[in-house]
């Protein structure tokens, strides 16, 4: 049991910690909404589970079963998780995370085999999909780390992330090369960054309001582009091609796995590795002190003789490279051309996985990920032939954040110094 003492009066008189009952509320209603819906008012048919990828062989076998058996036995399983959480916040104990895995997989497995009822879950080809649409978010989060570990918001992710698609499209079309409009993409997202920065560092003018302006300049001059060049003349303006898939020998014939993670592009493999690059980075080296010091308490840093607005202009413009690799994946690494306003938003997503992961590049990129599987479920359920609308499952994805973040994430603590401009006469 988890006690308190009472400063001043009273001291010696031991207080009980407040019940907190977000988590316990929040797995309860959703346990008996999914016992209603996926059980009770569940579909009476057959679904098959599948692990099988086409062209690589897999010893998975498929799993058949009936879709409301399936949603019964998941919703009896949320029940007992939610009931146990209940009885964890009556003795003031946290619900372990990995407890909340297996509510979120039990939810997860029955909301699949109600919309795959009558047909067959393809496992790979979700999860294949799932990755190729997260990389721009994933990218533009990465971005928003770590910039406001500097003490930066970088609202800005949504310009860099539509400057980086445009100028991947428009490079990679006039130059009949696709790495040189990657190139162009990753340069394009820094000279963004390079932008907010000017004003957000050396001028100390408020870092939002910058960002907003930069997000609607980046849009008036993309569609410039695209409504004087591009549409007049696709074919030498906007017709780049898509950058190839690249498998890796062996890797690639791994049962399930090789398909998801080694047949992918340039810039889903750009992404695999800058994941893990940047979080060590963060964490295990001095670089990544100097630059947490920065975000947290800039006057410490400075005064150990850290240039404090150097670090952050820097930081805030390379970061712009990454969210310029996003944009390049949303054009010349999806659909082969750019569109108006392609990113459509995914920068302000990105930034909400960032407050989401809390700053961290893992729980951020975790946070990416959900966003990317809930474009690939609502491509496959419209594909499904199961009549459910495809734009009522794609908003699934958006609930189950707004039920993380009030649920189980609540009040996230950002950097002590984001948003907040630094000088050296305030020191």
């Amino acid at each position: 049991m988890t006690e308190l003492k009472l400063a001043g009066v009273g001291s010696d008189t031991p207080v009980r910690r407040p019940i907190d009952w977000r988590a316990p509320i929040t797995l309860s209603v959703v346990a008996v909404l999914g016992f209603v819906v996926f059980g009770l008012l569940g579909r009476d048919q057959t679904v098959t589970f599948s692990w099988a990828s086409r062209g690589v062989p897999t010893f998975i076998p498929d799993w058949v079963a009936n879709s409301q058996v399936v949603g019964f036995a998941t919703g009896v399983l949320m029940l007992v998780i939610a009931v146990y959480a209940t009885w964890l916040a009556v003795q003031r104990r946290r619900v372990p995370g990995w407890f909340v895995a297996i509510f979120a997989l039990s939810f997860l497995v029955a909301l699949l085999g109600w919309v795959g009822a009558g047909d067959r879950v393809p496992f790979v080809y979700l999860l294949t999909g799932a990755i190729a649409f997260s990389v721009p978010v994933v990218l533009g989060a990465l971005a928003g780390v770590l910039g406001e570990r500097v003490g930066v918001v970088n609202i800005a992710i949504e310009g860099q992330l539509l400057m980086g698609a445009c100028m991947a499209a428009f490079v990679g079309t006039l130059t009949n090369n696709l790495l040189l409009g990657l190139s162009a993409a990753v340069i394009s997202g820094a000279l963004v960054g390079m932008v907010l920065a000017v004003f957000a560092v050396r001028y100390a003018v408020e870092q939002i309001i910058v960002g907003v302006v930069v997000n609607v300049l980046v849009a008036g001059v993309t569609s410039f582009l695209y409504t004087t060049l591009m549409t007049r003349d696709e074919a030498r303006y906007n017709n780049p091609g898509t950058l190839p898939f690249i498998k890796i020998p062996f890797l690639s014939e791994i049962p399930v796995f090789g398909p998801v993670l080694f047949n992918q592009r340039i810039t889903t493999y750009l992404m695999f590795i800058l994941i893990p690059l940047i979080a060590i980075a963060l964490s295990k080296t001095r670089w990544g002190l100097r630059l947490r010091a920065v975000g947290e308490h800039p006057l410490a840093a400075d005064t150990v003789g850290i240039n404090v607005p150097r670090t952050r202009f820097w930081v805030v413009t390379g970061a712009g490279l990454l969210a310029g690799l996003g944009g390049a994946a949303m054009s010349i690494g999806s659909v082969g051309s750019f569109v108006r306003d392609m990113s459509a938003g995914q920068g302000y997503i990105a930034l909400a996985c960032v407050i989401l992961g809390r700053w961290n590049p893992w729980a951020a990129t975790a946070a990416a990920l959900l966003f990317g599987f809930s474009k690939q479920f609502g491509v496959w359920a419209g594909q499904s032939g199961s009549g459910i609308p495809s734009d009522l499952i794609a908003m699934i994805p958006y609930i189950v954040t707004l039920i993380a973040v009030g649920g189980f994430v609540g009040r996230s603590v950002a950097p002590a110094a984001v948003g907040k401009a630094y000088t050296k006469a305030e020191g």
